[in-house]
């Protein structure tokens, strides 16, 4: 019996509830068609929920799930009377629902539950709402959050014959061909860095780290010019550490090609005002988009960030630095905050389907020395929740000289190849370039 919306009882339908149960009971086969999407709490009736967590149990023992193997489960659990009782279980099988339905019958029962758990989410948040004494910021973080793990619970695992696959795929490289793009994910602008990355790829998160003062918001910087001004990919930037102002003026000494020093001391030349004109005219239109808020909250990142992608559609964030990032219990010991920040930014990249990138310090003991993933400062789960993990590395006792050697250390990438990439530093305006051989 389907039920209908109102104050008192919740959306179900009983019928669909034990088609599916009456399916499995005559078909046993019908099970794997609905034990990797369906679970017990998806059911409304308490009853149902027994025999379905009941058949699943079986369905692990490798166990045939018949009336009489049902019954003696539940009677050795003491849970027969709960569940209904035998009478109501043979009863399931009355109508004679069609295996071939399963499925569909499947799908009634999730979306009533998935109703249930809406309206659960909406009494909770309204009445959280009236407590004054909660941030509403983390109101509204939770709601995001609550909802997108709803969203999640409704993703269903699907089987990819071959023959889809291979159509897939062919469909992927012709698109490719006829486009002529090298790469799949966001171009970096570094040539060898986005051939071993093939560009940096949707939800993964790209972890750069360095010691200070080596580079990081300059690479970091060069990628971006790449991507919002020569590509015009929209971009987000979440600067905890530098003033916006002061990003500005490395972005104009970066593209205009004039030394940062000439700009704050105001000593530039006529040519140099036209250099910083041009550069200004490039950037006026590029999709880049800023947040400076120093020591940012992990929940107003998160989301700051979603509101970027649907409303400025950014498809590649840069956070400068993951070290900044506060979480909401600032007592706990680092690691523990570490280990918080990087899940929820790999677990946000996920979400929203984008690279996120995150610049982070190495420990004391990288200095001099070329990085490597022992040395991430602040927590392990930072190497692990990667996908991909570089360092940045140079001479810093060099940049008396016009132009350096750096290289740039693939140290981890989940889905391809590791190796040492080398780059160019030029210090007077803190740009990083491919090799003139690259």
């Amino acid at each position: 019996m389907e039920q209908q919306l109102n104050e008192k009882v919740p959306p179900h339908n009983i019928d669909a509830e034990q088609a599916v149960l009456g399916a499995i009971l005559l078909h046993w086969e019908a099970m794997a068609d609905v034990v990797s999407i369906l679970r017990p709490d998806r059911f409304y009736s308490l009853q149902n929920q027994l025999i379905y967590e009941t058949l699943q149990k079986l369905y692990s023992k490798n166990v045939r799930g018949d009336y009489l193997a049902v019954i003696n489960e539940l009677t050795v659990e003491n849970k027969l009377e709960q569940a209904g009782g035998a009478a109501y279980i043979a009863s399931l099988t009355d109508m004679n629902p069609s295996a071939a339905n399963i499925t569909y019958y499947a799908q009634l029962v999730m979306d009533r539950s998935t109703r249930r758990e809406l309206i659960k989410i909406s009494s909770e948040l309204k009445s959280s709402a009236y407590e004054l004494g909660k941030d509403a910021d983390a109101l509204l973080d939770g709601a995001e959050q609550k909802i997108f793990a709803l969203a999640e619970r409704n993703e269903t695992t699907v089987v990819h014959a071959a023959k889809d696959i291979m159509i897939k795929e062919i469909e992927l490289i012709e698109a490719r061909y006829n486009s002529k793009n090298t790469f799949t994910g966001v171009p970096t602008g570094f040539a060898r860095l986005d051939t071993m990355t093939s560009g940096f790829q949707k939800s993964e998160l790209i972890i750069i780290g360095a010691r200070p003062s080596i580079g990081k918001t300059a690479l970091a910087l060069s990628m971006m010019q790449h991507i919002a001004v020569d590509r015009h990919i929209p971009c987000g930037f979440f600067s905890l550490e530098m003033p916006y102002e002061s990003i500005g003026m490395r972005i104009l000494s970066q593209e205009a090609r004039v030394s940062m020093q000439k700009i704050r001391a105001g000593t530039i030349r006529l040519d140099d005002v036209k250099k910083i004109q041009d550069a200004a005219g490039r950037w006026f239109e590029a999709p880049l988009y800023t947040v400076d808020t120093p020591n940012m909250r992990l929940l107003d990142l998160r989301a700051m960030a979603r509101r970027m992608v649907v409303n400025q559609k950014v498809e590649i964030i840069f956070i400068d630095y993951i070290g900044l990032i506060s979480t909401e219990d600032p007592t706990a010991p680092v690691f523990e905050q570490m280990s918080l920040v990087s899940k929820s930014l790999k677990a946000l990249a996920r979400e929203l389907e984008i690279p996120i990138v995150a610049l982070c310090q190495v420990s004391r003991d990288a200095e001099g020395n070329e990085p490597n993933l022992a040395q991430l400062r602040g927590s392990g789960s930072i190497e692990q929740d990667a996908d991909v993990v570089m360092f940045l590395h140079r001479d810093r006792l060099k940049d008396e000289t016009p132009i350096q050697e750096a290289k740039l250390i693939l140290a981890k990438q989940r889905n391809g190849a590791t190796g040492d990439i080398p780059i160019m530093f030029v210090p007077a305006y803190s740009k990083f370039e491919n090799k003139a051989d690259e």
